[in-house]
Protein backbone atom coordinates (compact mmCIF):
# COMPACT_ATOMS: atom_id res chain seq x y z
CA UNK A 1 0.00 0.00 0.00
CA UNK A 2 1.39 3.41 -0.96
CA UNK A 3 1.68 6.31 1.48
CA UNK A 4 -1.16 8.10 -0.32
CA UNK A 5 -3.45 5.08 0.01
CA UNK A 6 -2.64 4.81 3.72
CA UNK A 7 -3.77 8.36 4.51
CA UNK A 8 -6.98 8.82 6.45
CA UNK A 9 -7.01 12.59 5.87
CA UNK A 10 -5.14 14.80 3.42
CA UNK A 11 -5.77 18.54 3.61
CA UNK A 12 -4.40 20.94 0.99
CA UNK A 13 -4.74 24.70 1.43
CA UNK A 14 -7.93 24.25 3.43
CA UNK A 15 -9.53 27.65 4.05
CA UNK A 16 -12.84 28.70 5.60
CA UNK A 17 -14.16 32.27 5.59
CA UNK A 18 -17.43 33.57 7.00
CA UNK A 19 -19.22 36.74 5.93
CA UNK A 20 -18.05 39.05 3.17
CA UNK A 21 -16.48 42.44 2.62
CA UNK A 22 -15.72 44.34 5.80
CA UNK A 23 -17.41 41.66 7.93
CA UNK A 24 -15.43 38.75 6.49
CA UNK A 25 -13.73 36.57 9.09
CA UNK A 26 -11.16 33.87 8.30
CA UNK A 27 -11.69 30.92 10.62
CA UNK A 28 -9.11 28.72 8.87
CA UNK A 29 -6.37 29.72 6.42
CA UNK A 30 -4.50 27.40 4.04
CA UNK A 31 -4.31 24.40 6.36
CA UNK A 32 -2.15 21.65 4.86
CA UNK A 33 -1.38 18.36 6.61
CA UNK A 34 -1.59 14.56 6.33
CA UNK A 35 -3.01 12.08 8.83
CA UNK A 36 -2.09 8.41 8.32
CA UNK A 37 -4.80 5.85 8.96
CA UNK A 38 -4.91 4.19 12.37
CA UNK A 39 -3.57 7.10 14.42
CA UNK A 40 -4.80 8.98 17.48
CA UNK A 41 -4.45 12.63 16.47
CA UNK A 42 -4.95 15.72 18.63
CA UNK A 43 -5.92 19.04 17.07
CA UNK A 44 -4.60 21.43 19.68
CA UNK A 45 -5.06 25.15 20.11
CA UNK A 46 -6.78 27.88 22.11
CA UNK A 47 -10.40 28.89 21.65
CA UNK A 48 -10.90 30.55 18.27
CA UNK A 49 -7.86 28.95 16.66
CA UNK A 50 -9.88 27.07 14.01
CA UNK A 51 -9.96 23.59 15.55
CA UNK A 52 -13.70 23.00 15.39
CA UNK A 53 -13.93 24.56 11.94
CA UNK A 54 -11.28 22.13 10.74
CA UNK A 55 -13.15 19.20 12.28
CA UNK A 56 -16.40 20.33 10.64
CA UNK A 57 -14.71 20.46 7.23
CA UNK A 58 -13.29 16.95 7.63
CA UNK A 59 -16.73 15.77 8.74
CA UNK A 60 -18.43 17.42 5.73
CA UNK A 61 -20.63 19.41 8.09
CA UNK A 62 -19.37 22.52 6.28
CA UNK A 63 -17.70 23.18 2.92
CA UNK A 64 -14.38 25.03 2.56
CA UNK A 65 -14.06 28.45 0.96
CA UNK A 66 -10.88 27.24 -0.75
CA UNK A 67 -8.63 24.19 -0.80
CA UNK A 68 -9.70 20.61 -0.44
CA UNK A 69 -9.70 17.75 2.01
CA UNK A 70 -9.54 14.10 1.01
CA UNK A 71 -10.69 11.34 3.36
CA UNK A 72 -9.49 7.83 2.56
CA UNK A 73 -8.61 9.06 -0.94
CA UNK A 74 -11.99 10.66 -1.68
CA UNK A 75 -12.05 14.45 -2.28
CA UNK A 76 -15.00 15.84 -0.32
CA UNK A 77 -15.34 18.82 -2.67
CA UNK A 78 -16.60 16.56 -5.44
CA UNK A 79 -19.43 14.98 -3.47
CA UNK A 80 -23.08 15.74 -4.10
CA UNK A 81 -25.35 16.52 -1.14
CA UNK A 82 -26.60 12.95 -1.17
CA UNK A 83 -23.05 11.62 -1.22
CA UNK A 84 -22.08 13.94 1.63
CA UNK A 85 -24.98 12.63 3.70
CA UNK A 86 -23.89 9.06 2.95
CA UNK A 87 -20.30 10.00 3.87
CA UNK A 88 -21.41 11.38 7.24
CA UNK A 89 -23.48 8.29 7.88
CA UNK A 90 -20.92 5.64 6.99
CA UNK A 91 -17.38 7.07 6.89
CA UNK A 92 -17.25 9.33 9.96
CA UNK A 93 -18.52 9.07 13.50
CA UNK A 94 -19.02 12.15 15.67
CA UNK A 95 -18.47 12.64 19.41
CA UNK A 96 -19.20 16.07 20.90
CA UNK A 97 -18.53 17.75 24.25
CA UNK A 98 -22.22 17.64 25.06
CA UNK A 99 -23.50 14.15 24.62
CA UNK A 100 -26.62 14.83 22.50
CA UNK A 101 -28.35 11.68 23.70
CA UNK A 102 -32.12 11.34 23.35
CA UNK A 103 -33.28 11.54 27.00
CA UNK A 104 -36.34 9.33 26.49
CA UNK A 105 -34.30 6.46 25.04
CA UNK A 106 -32.10 3.99 26.89
CA UNK A 107 -28.38 3.70 26.22
CA UNK A 108 -29.02 0.76 23.90
CA UNK A 109 -31.81 2.56 22.08
CA UNK A 110 -29.65 5.66 21.55
CA UNK A 111 -26.95 3.53 19.92
CA UNK A 112 -29.42 1.35 18.01
CA UNK A 113 -30.77 4.43 16.22
CA UNK A 114 -27.55 4.55 14.20
CA UNK A 115 -26.96 0.80 14.14
CA UNK A 116 -30.28 0.29 12.36
CA UNK A 117 -29.34 2.83 9.70
CA UNK A 118 -25.97 1.35 8.91
CA UNK A 119 -26.26 -2.41 8.61
CA UNK A 120 -27.79 -5.72 9.69
CA UNK A 121 -27.80 -7.27 13.17
CA UNK A 122 -28.38 -3.88 14.80
CA UNK A 123 -29.26 -5.30 18.22
CA UNK A 124 -26.16 -7.49 18.42
CA UNK A 125 -23.88 -4.72 17.15
CA UNK A 126 -25.38 -2.33 19.69
CA UNK A 127 -24.84 -4.69 22.61
CA UNK A 128 -21.32 -5.54 21.43
CA UNK A 129 -20.19 -1.94 21.15
CA UNK A 130 -21.69 -0.92 24.49
CA UNK A 131 -19.94 -3.87 26.10
CA UNK A 132 -16.74 -2.77 24.37
CA UNK A 133 -16.94 0.68 26.00
CA UNK A 134 -17.64 -0.83 29.42
CA UNK A 135 -21.39 -0.36 29.53
CA UNK A 136 -22.62 -3.89 28.98
CA UNK A 137 -24.47 -3.71 32.30
CA UNK A 138 -26.08 -0.33 31.55
CA UNK A 139 -27.91 -1.13 28.31
CA UNK A 140 -31.36 -0.32 29.64
CA UNK A 141 -30.51 2.80 31.64
CA UNK A 142 -31.73 6.19 30.50
CA UNK A 143 -29.26 9.10 30.14
CA UNK A 144 -30.46 10.66 33.40
CA UNK A 145 -29.50 7.43 35.17
CA UNK A 146 -25.94 7.54 33.80
CA UNK A 147 -22.94 9.58 34.96
CA UNK A 148 -21.38 12.15 32.65
CA UNK A 149 -18.60 9.76 31.71
CA UNK A 150 -21.08 6.98 30.99
CA UNK A 151 -23.13 9.27 28.79
CA UNK A 152 -20.01 10.25 26.87
CA UNK A 153 -19.14 6.58 26.39
CA UNK A 154 -22.64 5.99 24.99
CA UNK A 155 -21.88 8.83 22.58
CA UNK A 156 -18.61 7.13 21.60
CA UNK A 157 -20.43 3.81 21.16
CA UNK A 158 -22.84 5.59 18.85
CA UNK A 159 -19.89 6.77 16.77
CA UNK A 160 -18.31 3.30 16.71
CA UNK A 161 -21.38 1.18 16.00
CA UNK A 162 -21.50 2.35 12.40
CA UNK A 163 -18.10 0.81 11.74
CA UNK A 164 -16.86 4.20 10.55
CA UNK A 165 -13.10 4.24 9.96
CA UNK A 166 -12.80 7.85 11.16
CA UNK A 167 -14.00 9.18 14.54
CA UNK A 168 -14.15 12.97 15.02
CA UNK A 169 -14.30 14.21 18.62
CA UNK A 170 -14.87 17.84 19.62
CA UNK A 171 -13.70 18.46 23.22
CA UNK A 172 -14.94 15.02 24.35
CA UNK A 173 -13.59 15.52 27.89
CA UNK A 174 -14.49 19.21 28.20
CA UNK A 175 -17.51 18.64 30.45
CA UNK A 176 -15.89 15.89 32.55
CA UNK A 177 -13.70 15.72 35.64
CA UNK A 178 -10.20 14.33 35.19
CA UNK A 179 -10.94 10.79 36.41
CA UNK A 180 -13.94 10.46 34.12
CA UNK A 181 -12.10 12.17 31.27
CA UNK A 182 -9.29 9.62 31.46
CA UNK A 183 -11.82 6.77 31.18
CA UNK A 184 -13.24 8.40 28.04
CA UNK A 185 -9.74 8.87 26.57
CA UNK A 186 -8.97 5.21 27.26
CA UNK A 187 -12.10 4.28 25.31
CA UNK A 188 -11.02 6.42 22.36
CA UNK A 189 -7.47 5.09 22.52
CA UNK A 190 -8.86 1.55 22.43
CA UNK A 191 -10.73 2.42 19.24
CA UNK A 192 -7.34 3.07 17.65
CA UNK A 193 -5.15 0.38 19.22
CA UNK A 194 -7.65 -2.50 19.16
CA UNK A 195 -9.97 -1.71 16.29
CA UNK A 196 -7.77 0.25 13.91
CA UNK A 197 -9.89 3.39 13.71
CA UNK A 198 -8.44 6.82 13.10
CA UNK A 199 -9.42 9.23 15.89
CA UNK A 200 -9.20 13.04 15.70
CA UNK A 201 -9.67 14.84 19.00
CA UNK A 202 -10.11 18.61 19.18
CA UNK A 203 -8.96 20.01 22.52
CA UNK A 204 -7.46 23.10 24.13
CA UNK A 205 -5.96 20.84 26.83
CA UNK A 206 -2.27 20.44 26.00
CA UNK A 207 -1.91 17.50 28.41
CA UNK A 208 -4.08 15.29 26.18
CA UNK A 209 -1.58 15.80 23.35
CA UNK A 210 0.89 13.66 25.29
CA UNK A 211 -1.10 10.49 24.49
CA UNK A 212 -1.42 11.21 20.77
CA UNK A 213 0.48 9.67 17.87
CA UNK A 214 0.39 13.04 16.12
CA UNK A 215 -0.30 16.60 17.26
CA UNK A 216 -1.54 19.31 14.90
CA UNK A 217 -1.29 22.75 16.51
CA UNK A 218 -3.44 25.65 15.37
CA UNK A 219 -3.14 29.33 16.14
CA UNK A 220 -5.27 32.15 14.70
CA UNK A 221 -6.74 29.89 12.04
CA UNK A 222 -3.43 28.51 10.81
CA UNK A 223 -1.64 25.21 11.27
CA UNK A 224 1.59 26.17 12.99
CA UNK A 225 2.96 22.63 13.39
CA UNK A 226 2.08 19.02 12.65
CA UNK A 227 4.39 16.56 14.38
CA UNK A 228 4.48 12.96 15.53
CA UNK A 229 5.03 12.33 19.23
CA UNK A 230 8.39 10.84 20.07
CA UNK A 231 6.97 9.04 23.11
CA UNK A 232 3.31 8.53 23.97
CA UNK A 233 1.99 8.27 27.49
CA UNK A 234 -0.99 6.14 28.44
CA UNK A 235 -4.27 7.91 29.24
CA UNK A 236 -4.16 6.80 32.88
CA UNK A 237 -0.83 8.61 33.26
CA UNK A 238 -2.35 11.97 32.32
CA UNK A 239 -3.06 14.61 34.94
CA UNK A 240 -4.46 18.09 34.48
Amino acid sequence: MSDAENLAVKAQGLTKRYGSGSTEVSALTEATFDIPAGEFVVLLGPSGSGKTTLLNLVGALESPSAGDVQVLGTPLAGLSERERTNYRLHTVGFVFQFFNLVPTLTAAENVALLAELTGPDAEKRTEDVLDRVGLGNRLHHFPAELSGGEQQRVSIARGLVKGSPLLLCDEPTGALDIETGVLVLETLDDAVRTFGRTVLVVTHNAVIANMADRVIRLQDGRVVSAKTNGARVRPKELTW
